[in-house]
């Protein structure tokens, strides 16, 4: 009897936090609309958020070889809200480790048994697995079962490139280091020997040793990538491609497919589907800012969001909200209901913030940041500087003040103000003065300066993702490498 032949058929597993999530549901579904069958894994109490908050069910129902996959968290209580940031990742990420590979083999091996359920025998065997970069659990089982094996970093490239070269940041004496000193220059990593300064690199290597448990996972998890078939990477070459070349010195199979959300929009235009932007939010979105927004004139609100992991104390908040409020400029503010981390009531912070605040300003508990940041009354970005929101701050043209925090968010704060001149990085500080200053800087004084150097960014930005693009001419390689990957039936 003659086999069934079936398309492509990728299984993408990603680190179940939102700027992990989000870019990896949206390559997801440029896959889908290439051709190419998905099984995608998450978490249960992702999904389940994602089932809530969003209508990722419906959307991707309109491809029949699409289906989700749910893992147990492994977490037998919540992650503590007391938890440093970095605290909660590796207690995610243990729990990753201890749990996920026998579920993940299972689903492999289950795609290519006929005598699995319809849905799975529809899809067919697997042809190869898109991991998170730093889930080398996948790396493990892909190789136990002889399937290729792809890593998606969801972290801009700069970040990434720092991460490959902390060996010999370590060999040269360069890490660890203390919390303090922080303008040394650091001279070890190719392509950045005059850019980066001890505060530029990543928060985890403020540390004493070498030991700590977030650098070593990081250390560990990003040489493994080098066994891989490849790494696809959430940016574009125009932005940044000379530190791309760095990596394909070690890691010549490497796919620069971004910005996606942007990808994503072009494609689904290109397939006349209804063009409305569709979220891949874990929190559910308050809508109303749009609506103020409406009313404000072009260019006048300051947006500010420190992303869906930090987390700040009350007199931090303090700070910020004098800093605005003293700026004069209107603006709308993210303040998620775990953000803060003092004992004191979420709810009475947030009413002592909107007492000073209703004339020119206006707070909600999460934003539809794609549309917020797309809408014509954004003038700036104050932001933590996660590498998703800096791309869709790049794709709309949108200046940026960036206070970064954790991970990759201390790179990418460094390139948009010394490489890229797109906005001011205010690391390391927070004061409601400098805040003041620099949201005047931005809004005011230096306004024309960083419109026009955002706006040629975004053109490039969006050249990329058009078709025959560099972005759009990379993907089309990955579609086309992962066709070659496939097994016959």
């Amino acid at each position: 009897m003659e086999k069934t032949e079936f398309p492509p058929h990728v299984v993408i597993f990603p680190f179940p936090v939102q700027g992990h999530v989000n870019p990896m549901l949206k390559l997801a579904e440029l896959l889908c609309l290439s051709g190419i069958h998905v099984t995608f894994i998450n978490t249960l109490s992702i999904q389940n958020r994602l089932s809530r908050n969003t209508d990722i069910q419906s959307r991707f129902n309109r491809f029949p070889g699409f289906r989700f996959e749910t893992i147990p968290d492994g977490l037998s209580n919540k992650v503590p809200q007391t938890y440093q940031e970095t605290h909660k990742v590796m207690v995610i990420f243990d729990s990753l480790r201890s749990t996920a590979k026998p579920i993940l083999k299972e689903i492999i091996l289950a795609a290519g048994c006929p005598s699995g359920s319809s849905e799975v025998t529809r899809q067919g065997p697997v042809t190869c697995v898109i991991a998170d970069g730093i889930l080398s659990v996948a790396l493990e089982v892909a190789e136990d079962v002889g399937i290729p094996i792809l890593y998606f970093r969801t972290a801009s490239a700069a970040s990434f490139w720092i991460y490959l070269c902390l060996p010999q940041l370590i060999q040269n004496g360069e890490l660890p280091f203390p919390g303090n000193e922080l303008d040394v220059p650091i001279a070890s990593i190719k392509g950045m020997e005059s850019l980066l300064r001890r505060r530029d690199l990543p928060s985890f290597c403020r540390v004493d040793s070498v030991d700590v448990p977030i650098l070593q996972m990081v250390l560990t998890e990003t040489q493994k990538t080098l066994r891989t078939k490849g790494l696809i990477l959430n940016t574009f070459e125009e932005v940044e491609g000379p530190i791309l070349d760095q990596i394909r010195n070690h890691l010549p199979k490497l796919y620069s497919i971004g910005p996606l959300h942007a990808h994503l929009k072009n494609k689904i235009a290109s397939e006349s589907i209804s063009q409305s932007i569709h979220s891949n939010s874990i929190w559910e979105e308050d809508k109303s800012c749009l609506k103020w927004l409406d009313d404000q004139p072009a260019n006048s609100v300051i947006y500010v969001s420190f992303g869906s992991l930090v987390t700040v104390t009350k007199n931090v908040l303090t700070e910020f909200w004098h800093g605005l409020v003293n700026s004069g400029q209107r603006f709308l503010w993210v303040i998620r209901h775990d953000s803060i981390t003092d004992n004191d009531k979420e709810a009475q912070i947030e009413e002592e913030l909107k007492e000073g605040v209703i004339e020119n300003g206006y707070i909600v508990s999460w934003a539809p940041q794609e549309e917020v940041l797309a809408h014509t009354a954004i003038g700036g970005f104050l932001t933590h500087s996660g590498w998703n929101s800096t791309l869709e701050s790049i794709i709309e043209g949108v200046p940026m003040i960036c206070w970064p925090q954790l991970a990759d968010q201390q790179i990418n704060s460094r390139y948009v103000e010394e490489v890229w001149k797109l906005g001011l990085d205010m690391k390391d500080t927070c004061d409601r003065v400098i805040i003041e200053k620099m949201v005047r800087d931005l809004m005011e004084l230096r306004r024309s300066e960083f419109l026009q150097r955002a706006n040629d960014m975004a053109k490039l930005a969006r050249a990329s993702v058009a078709e025959a693009g560099s972005s759009d001419s990379n993907l089309a390689r990955l579609v086309q490498d992962i066709v070659s990957m496939q097994r016959k039936n």
